[in-house]
């Protein structure tokens, strides 16, 4: 009698879970131009072409905000809708799936690890994954819907028909806590420039939403400070110095460019100054001409792009925490303390080895597209650079240059978009996942350093 033959082990198709998650925005992604190419979605007749589908599609998912066709006149309603929910669906998934991530990954860790992380963690609900769903959707309903009642209130001010009001408050109100950066008109928030009734509450939407969702959940949570987990300190602290540092200087910067604010008086400056240095961490809005900006503004904005916002967020760019935690290696190794001490807590080294890997390859990255953004377009070389940066850290500004890239240059694009948006999550939770023990070690070898 012979016996039955073994039966195989089911090939997973998804062998991690930062695979499922590009796996869905790809697919997001595909639906997204797929729908932007239907008849009925461009205003002169018929449906996109696939380029600029693709990189509309890719630009809404990944709450990024760059376009190469105007958003205000190339799509009819129906174009800006389809929009509107690409932007809403990025947003929402990104801060559902990677607070879901989180708690995946702290329970697959070691078990000191896997306490430790709790402790920190425990605002995202370690215990209930509907718990993490339902925050999140009711976090995105109270803030989207305080923001269009404030944006439609001062449109009808305005003498907007209720209608148009409406609908401008609401898509303002979602592209902005989503960080997408989509305006309905052609200028941006250009005309706003002066109206704090308009830019405050876009700018409050955009910062709720960039602290990511852990954060927002514990704030509301706790009053205390002292009660606050260390990623919460830590990404309260790092938010607080980069808008107080980026107004400070934004504002500085262009105090007397009379492109900008220099016509303006001192309060109007301020104002002006504090949305633009919201804006280059997360969003893509714009109330000036970024072309017409000093070449020292230029480079702050360049700076505060990359650095970008909180982790289980809408906001892109390599997180708040990495460049705090840097920060905070530097200061022990100046100290030449072996350990990574941030507010009484030892950082862990898996902790810095991923911080150094995720910075190291997004300077890389940026690095490495900016050459070829280069060679294959005729433009400046700090256009080029901002550009490629504000797509990698998804932010949406753009020097003007984005309508003008030629087809190859706009699949660099796509692609930046995308690997910014997800690359980060899916990379940390990668690392994370792949820390193992060693049953044995090397002998040290000390290479010569500077």
């Amino acid at each position: 009698m012979t016996s039955a033959p073994p039966r195989r082990r089911k090939r997973e198709i998804f062998r991690h879970p930062g695979q499922v998650v590009v796996a869905a925005f790809g697919a997001t992604v595909l639906v997204g131009t797929l729908l932007l190419m239907l008849p009925g979605t461009r205003a002169e007749g018929g449906g996109a072409d696939p380029v600029t589908a693709l990189f509309t599609a890719t630009s809404a998912v990944c709450v990024t905000g760059l376009v190469v066709v105007d958003t205000e006149t190339y799509w009819t309603s129906t174009g800006h809708a389809i929009i509107l929910a690409l932007v809403q669906v990025g947003g929402f998934g990104l801060m559902t799936l990677a607070s879901l991530l989180v708690l995946f990954v702290s329970r697959r860790l070691g078990l000191r690890t896997r306490l430790n992380a709790a402790a920190e963690t425990k605002s995202v609900g370690l215990g209930d994954v509907r718990q993490v769903v339902r925050g999140v959707l009711v976090v995105t309903v109270v803030v989207e819907v305080a923001v269009a009642v404030l944006l439609t209130g001062r449109l009808l001010v305005q003498g907007l028909p209720p209608g148009r009001a409406t609908w401008l408050g609401v898509f303002h109100a979602v592209s902005a806590f989503n960080n997408a950066g989509f305006s309905l008109y052609s200028d941006s928030l250009t005309r706003y420039l002066t109206d704090g009734w308009i830019l405050l509450p876009v700018s409050v939407a955009i910062i709720v939403g960039g602290l990511g969702f852990p954060v927002m959940l514990e704030l509301g949570r706790r009053t205390h400070p002292r009660r606050w987990s260390l990623h919460t300190r830590l990404t309260v602290l790092m938010t607080g110095i980069l808008l107080v540092g980026g107004t400070l200087f934004v504002t500085a910067s262009e105090w007397t460019n009379v492109d900008t604010i220099g016509t303006l008086d001192p309060a109007q400056k301020v104002l002006a100054g504090f949305f633009h240095a919201v804006q280059p961490r997360t969003a893509g809005f714009n109330a000036w001409d970024y072309s017409e900006i000093t070449q020292e503004t230029l480079l702050g904005t360049i700076i505060l792009m990359f650095v970008g916002g909180g982790s289980a967020g809408t906001a892109g760019g390599l997180k708040v925490t990495t460049f705090i935690i840097l920060f905070f290696v530097i200061v022990a190794e100046v100290r030449g303390d072996p350990q990574v001490v941030a507010f009484d807590r030892r950082i862990e080294h898996r902790v810095v080895r991923q911080a150094l890997t995720v910075a190291l390859l997004g300077i890389g990255i940026v690095t490495f597209a900016t050459m070829l953004l280069t060679e294959l377009t005729d433009f400046a070389l700090a256009d080029v650079l901002f550009e490629a940066t504000s797509a990698f850290s998804t932010v949406g500004l753009s020097t003007g240059i984005t309508p003008n890239l030629n087809d190859p240059a706009k699949i660099v694009v796509v692609v930046l978009m995308f690997v910014g948006r997800l690359g980060p999550i899916t990379l940390v939770s990668a690392l994370a996942l792949r820390e193992r023990p060693r049953r044995y070690t090397y002998p040290e070898g000390a290479p010569i350093i500077g």
